[in-house]
Formats: C-alpha cells, structure tokens, sequence
C-alpha cells in the first residue's frame, strides 16, 4: 500500500511537470541514451506486461498502429517496433521524385541505436530512470494522458478540428515536441479520435511505463518446435544444384507470408534469407526485393519466429506440413529434369522469373502456385503495400477469378511457347525503383502486345489439341478450395476470398500460368513502396494489361460473337488509346468457344455452369446461409444484394455489423459497397467513371475486409428493419440517419465493446486466417 501511496505521489508530480520547458529535459532528467533502457526484466515484469499489457496494445493500439501505414511509422505490433519509436517520414509518398531507403522493422536495421540513427525518435523513456522521467519523457504517456484530460466527446460527430484522412498532414513529433503539440492539438491524444482508455486501461498502462515500460524477450520455442524447423531448414538448404533453384523459388514467393508449423496459433514463421546456416543465429540479408543480391557466395533459407501480433491487412497465413511437402515433392523433384546452372542475380536474370527460372518445369511452378493460389493473389493485397489506390484502382469491385488447368495445358508445347516469348514478359522491377514512366510503358505496351499476338496464334493453331471449353478450367483436382476466388475492392483495398461470393460479377477473370506469375513479380516481388512515382506508375499502368489480359481469357469461352459487345460494355467511355490496345487484332482470338449454351444470357449462364463444374470445390464460409442468423433475417438480407443504385452511393466500402442477441454477441455479417464504374482505365480521375445508378452491395456472413469504414450494431430482431432502411436510402440524410439507429460512430459509447465483441466472433469463426482489423479508415459522419 506504501509503495501505491509513493507512485500516486510521483504521479501527481508529474501532472505538473508539463511546466517544464522543451529544452530543460537534458537538464532535469539527464541525456537521452538507448542504453538508458538496458535494464532487468524480472519474471514479475514479464508476467504483468504479457498478461495486463500487452493486451491493451494489442486491442488498442495496434488497430492505428500497424504495418507501413502506421501512423508516424510507430508500430505497436512488438516489443522490437515500441523500442525503435516513430519517424517523421513518410513511407507512402507518390510525389518522390528519387526511391528512399526502406525502414522495415527487423529488416533494415538491427538495434535500436541504428533506428536513431535513421531519424527514429523513442516513446518511451531513454532519459533517467525513474518514474517521474519515466512518465514524462514518455511519449506513450503523455498521449494517453492528453486523451484522457479531453474526456467523453459530447457530440457524435467530431468537429473539423480533427483529420482522418489518409493523406493528413501527420504530426510526429519528438518528446522535447510535445508540450507544443498539446497546446496546437488538444484533442488529439491517443486513442486518436476514438473513445478513450477506460480507468482500468488507463491505470495498467501508467503503471507499466512508470516502472520504465519493461517488455520481456521473447520466450524460446518448445524443443519440439525447435525440431520442426530444423527438418524443414534441412529440406531447404540442399547443396545440390536443383534444391538451391527450388528453394529460391519458394523463398521468392513465400517470403511475406506467416507460415505455420503445427495446428496452434503460437508459433508464426517467415522464411527469411540468412548469412548463417541452419544451427547457427540467423543472419539476415536485408535487400530491397527478395530476388536482389545478396552479397553473399552463400544463401541460406531460414524460418524466422515472427515476434509481431497477427494483423489481419497483412496476414497471409500458410501451413507447411507433410502432406504440403509431398506435393512440393511431387512437382519439384519427381520430375526428371536437370538443373544445369545457378542464374544468378543480375537484374535483367531476377526481375523475370521466366528467365530466373526456366530450368524448373512451367508445370511444377504452375502447379506449386495453385496449391495455395488464394495466398498468391492475396499477397498483392496484403504484402509489400497494405494500402495504395494507386496499386488496386486497376480492378473491379467484385469479380470472380477461375484458373487454366495445368493438366490441360504446360506440357512440353507451352514450355517451348514460353521460351520463346521470355524477353517479351519481363517486368517493370527491371528498370529499379527509379523508373520515367512513359518510356517504360511504351516498351512493355509492345511486348504485351506481341506475348499476346503470339499467345493468340498459339491458340488458333491448337484448335485440334486445346477445346475451348470448361475442360481447360481447373476444378481445385475435385480437393483443392483454391479454384475459385472472389476479389473485393475497397477504393484503395481489397480481400481475396475463397468461392463465388456475392451476385454475379460484371467481370471475371481466368488466369493462367505466365499470368499468375507476372502478377506476383510484378505487385509483390518486384514492387517497391519505397520506390519513386515512376516505379509506381508503371506498375499500375503494366496490372492494366494483366486485368485485360485476364478478362479475355474468361471472354474466349463466351462465343465469339458476343466477345467484343461485352468487352465494349466493360469498357464504357474508356479513352481511345486503351480502347485501341482492346480492340487490336494483335490479340483478337477468331475460334469459338466449345461450350454449349441453351439460354440468351451466356455470360450468366457461364457462371452458373463454373458454378456446377466446381460445386465439389467451392467455399461456403462467407455466405449467410451459413450464419447463425434466423432465415426471415436471411432472406431479407439477401433481398437487400438485388437493390441497385439510388441511395446506396452514400454507403461507406465496408461495414462490420455485431448482431446481437438481447445484447450479447451473436454475428458478425459485412456489407460490402460494390461501386460501379463505365470502366477502370483512368489512373487519375477515377470518380469520372463512376456509375452510382449502378451500384450493389454484397452481403457476407463474418469479417470481410480488413479496413472497416464503420462499425454497426444490430439487434437480430431488428435485422430486417436494418436491410430494409440501408435499401430504402436515398439521401445522405437517411444515411445519417441510419448511423444514428444503429451505427456505432467513433464517439460512441459503446464503441470498445463492440469493437472487442467483432474481435473475438472473428477469432471463432476463422482462427487462422483472422487478426487485429485497421481502423485508419473509419468514417466521421
């Protein structure tokens, strides 16, 4: 009790301590030194931050303060990102003239000194030890203690004196900074914008840092963990030449990933390129793109224990265990084939995978991306970006993607075919993160243009071999849930799930090997959010021809007849130079489609005859059938998918409603807001294409998409009530409205409740594949 009376004494102090002026830190509490923080962590400590705080960061925190768009790059997913602090530069910036150097945590620097040599500033204490400095000099605290002096907001929107905008002019300021930002900013603590911190929140986390913020190492696996990694470790660093290949082309295309090793949750693993071979501490090589030089004769591929919390914007969860070694196995070295030579690491080699490696069969590269081909078009999503219109403004919506199968194509044929047309599919990376975006677009425009010239001429020259109709779909081999996958676009977003979700899509995509492969290369290995506005053009201007490309492959199995109508439709208004690319005879293809059509609509009747050929295959866990929900609530939900255009403009990308149950948790379900547009080929003014008249909505039981615009909480009683208001909107008042019925607004209450309540209803219902959700988007209206 002495020692509690003695800390609220120190913490009153402190309260006045704010007096003290910028310059006089030095002076009272001594200079600021990272090794200042070098102090014992008792097993007491450990305890209290794992078991008391670490969970307030974690439920807090990390929903801001997460991947490259934390906020002031302040990660509070691990104990490595709270030591290194914040930065006042930006990693998003589409007006770098020049790439800047990377800061990714535990990649591109070691120690926290190297972080404060790159320009970091701490938000804990590195002053004297003691807990008035500890308190003080506490960035942490002070922003807590800021929010807290505000209190309860008193209206259910906020005033113009906050901004959440994603382009805000972020304030990251230094601790000598802060008394003159709680005098510019008053209502800007943390949580920022959100309610805040409840006493009990508010009392652990002031004792913590009090004590100096202590947070424990991170514990050492179970032995048993430790064996797995290394018989895995040992299957990946063969000395043999074809084991070396093999293992750069995993590494290549799993190195963003959480990989996973038993059935828990625990242990997350990334596979990392090391200096050290396996039994030794790892080494990391640190480049910008994981097929640069490693600048050593040796590499080694590593399992890394991941130390971050699961966020689910990055999250892309895989499991390595032995019946997915048995299919590595099968593609990669029961084939016979021969590995003659290292390609090395020279950019023009790296950047194309087709040349890097050639020596693997197209088959056994093709297959390995199928396997988990979910994870390979989410890693564009989820991996090297987390945001960026810029990156997703080049897809629709909503539209459903289905897959050549690698049975029916990629024999010795389409090896040959691919050798000859290796120059014409390299990729943007080639140019370095500092790319003149016009030149470079004109240059792969026409070796686009001949790939698919030639690709064209291949097929007509086939028509007795290769049937233009569903046998050439891959149906996931009657096991595999990978064989049909929706995308989700939310403005500068998007989710990858599994099957054939929501109302039939304006578009769909059929992908086939060169294509699934240039699309990793081009917007997960080979894209560079550090790089300069010229890379990053060229890199949407490139996804562009790989969306067409697409798209004309699902057009060939539509009668030929009926291919140019449709693919002027999706391409309303677009301007004449992509019209000119769609329309070229370069890529027409004149044979027709083998596939038996009996109605009038073939593109709906497409869908539902894939929608038959993959019923062994497709994933049922978003659709509300499957929900807890009564089937009167059902039926009006799936009511309110069929309403189009009017007042549905106002709706925000994402909703998450909690549905309660006499106010206990029952259901998550997510509206999505499928915007309509003439077409998708503006860079820049992509509002010019809109088309709200024909605009829809998805509707899906559980957590879908990892950025909610708003939070909802719905009665299940009322559900009905819900769907029928969200479909009767017609003005922004009645949004508003509905807000004030059912929304849970950043002011709200209620809002950490039900915030925890969505949570924990994710955890049930997907354990591995869900995490912390990103609330830098949610809405003030």
């Amino acid at each position: 009790m002495s020692r509690w009376l003695t800390f609220v004494c120190l913490l009153t102090l402190v309260s006045g301590c704010a007096a003290y002026a910028t310059h006089q830190f030095d002076s009272v509490f001594g200079e600021q030194n990272t090794t200042n923080r070098v102090v014992a962590v008792s097993n007491e400590d450990a305890a209290f931050y794992n078991d008391q705080v670490k969970p307030i960061l974690d439920s807090r925190c990390v929903s801001c303060h997460a991947c490259y768009d934390a906020p002031c790059q302040l990660k509070f997913t691990a104990v490595g990102g709270i030591e290194r602090g914040g930065s006042k530069e930006l990693v998003y910036d589409g007006t770098r003239l020049l790439a800047s150097s990377p800061t990714r945590l535990f990649i591109d620097a070691k120690s926290t000194e190297e972080w404060r040599s790159k320009g970091f500033h701490p938000v804990l204490n590195e002053r004297e030890q003691s807990p008035a400095a500890n308190l003080q000099g506490s960035l942490l605290y002070r922003a807590i203690a800021l929010r807290a002096k505000q209190g309860a907001f008193d209206q259910p929107v906020l005033s113009e004196g906050y901004d959440f905008s994603l382009a805000r002019d972020q304030q990251c300021v230094s601790i000598e900074e802060y008394k003159q930002f709680e005098q510019d900013y008053p209502k800007w603590g943390m949580p920022y914008g959100l309610p805040a911190l409840n006493t009990e929140e508010y009392d652990v986390l002031t004792r913590w840092l009090a004590k100096g913020g202590k947070m424990p190492a991170m514990a050492q696996m179970p032995s048993a963990m430790q064996d797995k990694v290394a018989l895995w470790e040992s299957r990946l660093n063969g000395d043999d030449l074809k084991t070396q290949l093999v293992s750069r082309y995993i590494y290549e295309h799993l190195y963003l990933y959480s990989l996973y090793l038993d059935g828990g949750e625990q242990y997350r693993f990334q596979l990392v390129r090391s200096k050290t071979p396996p039994g030794e501490p790892i080494d990391r090589i640190a480049t910008r793109r994981p097929y640069d030089a490693p600048g050593v004769d040796h590499v080694y591929y590593r399992l890394w224990l991941d130390p971050e919390v699961k966020v689910q914007k990055n999250h892309i969860p895989l499991q390595l265990d032995e019946a997915r070694y048995a299919r590595w196995t099968s593609y990669f070295y029961d084939e016979q084939y021969e590995v003659t030579r290292d390609p090395g690491y020279d950019p023009e080699v790296a950047t194309n995978p087709f040349k890097a490696f050639r020596e693997i069969p197209a088959h056994a590269r093709y297959r390995f991306l199928l396997d988990h081909s979910q994870k390979t078009i989410m890693a564009f999503i989820k991996g090297p970006v987390c945001r960026g219109q810029v990156a997703v403004n080049v897809i629709n919506e909503q539209f459903w993607v289905y897959f050549i199968d690698p049975e029916a194509l990629y024999g010795k044929g389409s090896t040959d075919y691919l050798e000859t047309q290796v120059q014409n599919l390299d990729l943007p990376a080639v140019g370095s993160s500092n790319t003149l975006p016009l030149a470079s677009w004109v240059i792969f425009s026409e070796q686009q243009k001949s790939y698919l010239s030639a690709k064209a001429a291949l097929i007509e020259a086939d028509s007795g071999k290769t049937p233009l109709n569903l046998k050439l779909i891959w149906d996931g081999d009657g096991e595999n849930d990978n064989a049909a996958l929706t995308i989700f676009r939310h403005f500068d977003n998007a989710s990858v799930v599994q099957g054939m979700v929501g109302q039939q899509p304006k578009t769909a995509w059929v992908i086939d090997y060169p294509l699934l492969e240039r699309i990793h290369y081009l917007l997960v290995a080979g894209f560079d959010v550090y790089g300069n506005v010229g890379h990053q053009l060229v890199t949407r201007l490139y996804m562009d021809f790989l969306r067409m490309e697409g798209e004309m492959n699902f057009l060939l199995f539509l009668p030929k007849e009926d291919r140019e109508a449709i693919r002027k439709y999706w391409y309303r208004d677009a301007n004449q130079t992509i019209k000119d690319y769609i329309f070229s005879d370069y890529i027409k293809v004149d044979r027709q489609s083998e596939v038996t059509y009996t109605t009038g609509d073939h593109q709906s009747e497409l869908y539902e005859k894939l929608r038959s050929k993959l019923t062994a295959v497709l994933n049922h866990g978003y659709d509300l059938d499957q929900s807890k929900l009564p089937a009167e609530q059902i039926n009006a939900l799936h009511h309110l998918q069929t309403v189009r255009g009017g007042g549905l403009v106002y709706l925000p990308d994402v909703a998450t409603i909690l549905v309660t149950q006499q106010g206990n948790p029952l259901e998550v379900i997510s509206l999505i807001h499928n915007k309509a547009h003439a077409n998708i080929s503006s860079l820049l003014d992509e509002e010019a294409a809109r088309l709200p008249n024909e605009d829809g909505v998805t509707l899906a039981k559980g957590v879908l998409g990892d950025y909610p615009n708003v939070l909802m909480q719905v009665e299940v009683s009322e559900l009905s009530d819900w769907a029928n208001q969200v479909a009767a909107l017609k003005t922004r008042a009645d949004y508003s409205a509905l807000l004030d019925s059912f929304g849970i607004r950043r002011t709200h209450p209620n809002f950490w409740f039900v915030s925890d309540a969505i949570a924990n209803l994710n955890k049930l219902d997907r354990p591995r594949e869900s995490g912390i959700l990103d609330y830098n988007r949610l809405e003030n209206r």
